[in-house]
């Protein structure tokens, strides 16, 4: 790559924005408005391509032109030119700038919609914008705008429209507003209760109704022992507060096994005479 940064002017680089297929057109229509200067045409793809398309659109021998790939400009440190034409944009910046710097007059580069984001690291690397000339006829195709609707916007409707409009939704036989639609007594459901204002509800229930209230509990009774030795109770089987026997089970049951006593009295009695 060669060592030396671009000193080209601002005025003098240009980007051309044009589809692909229009590229090569675009390239021989350069090649022709500039053929006193010596040009190189660079790409990143086909190289050859290229130039058999140039030949085959010239009658005259394009002497001052040559067609190379990014790779043989790379290594061609002294090759130079007065224009330089890229057909595309390389995916990175710093082969670009590499392009420009075998340049000494022009730089025009190429390049189609979806490109356009591999100019920004580009503009990044210069500190500058380029400036985009859109060259007559190798423009990209306009798109077609959908169709505006002849339809005629509609009016805002007055009290009156609307009152008219909502006598269409009745019956069109009679003309008349369609019947409301009677419930009989078995299939509506009373939800709601009449109630006076100075009436007071009554909140209390009976017994019988009432299913969360406390009701008495017999006592529980000790009925012996299952097959398995197991008490049987005449409720619940109470066995947290019984034991296996019916008898209650006290409150703090005494441990099995008992540590070593130790009469605090009679030792004190030990060091009081020992003293």
């Amino acid at each position: 790559m060669s060592s030396t940064q671009p000193t080209i002017k601002p005025n003098n680089h240009r980007v051309h924005p044009c589809p692909n297929d229009k590229k090569l057109s675009l390239a021989n229509k350069l090649i022709s408005e500039n053929r006193n200067d010596k040009i190189i045409v660079v790409t990143s793809i086909d190289a050859k391509s290229v130039e058999e398309f140039l030949q085959n659109e010239n009658s005259q021998a394009l002497e001052n032109v040559q067609v190379v790939d990014d790779k043989t400009l790379i290594k061609s440190e002294d090759l130079t030119c007065d224009l330089l034409i890229s057909l595309d944009v390389p995916a990175k910046a710093v082969i670009y700038m590499a392009r420009l710097s075998h340049t000494t007059g022009k730089a025009l580069l190429l390049i189609n919609e979806s490109e356009q984001k591999l100019l920004y690291p580009i503009e990044t690397l210069l500190g500058r914008v380029i400036k985009q000339d859109i060259i007559e006829g190798f423009e990209y195709e306009a798109k077609e705008k959908p169709k505006a609707d002849s339809r005629p916007a509609p009016k805002a409707m007055s009290k009156k429209d609307i009152k008219e409009e909502a006598k269409k939704r009745y019956d069109k036989e009679t003309g008349e507003p369609k019947p409301k639609r009677e419930y009989k007594s078995d299939d509506k459901k009373d939800f709601k209760k009449d109630f006076k204002r100075d009436d007071k509800k009554d909140f209390k229930k009976s017994d019988k109704d009432d299913k969360w209230a406390k009701k008495k509990k017999e006592p529980n009774k000790y009925l012996g022992k299952d097959e398995n030795g197991k008490a049987i109770f005449s409720g619940k089987s109470g066995e947290r507060n019984h034991r296996h026997d019916g008898t209650p089970k006290d409150k703090y049951d005494a441990p099995k096994k008992v540590g070593r006593k130790i009469n605090i009295k009679s030792l004190k009695k030990s060091e009081d005479k020992k003293d």
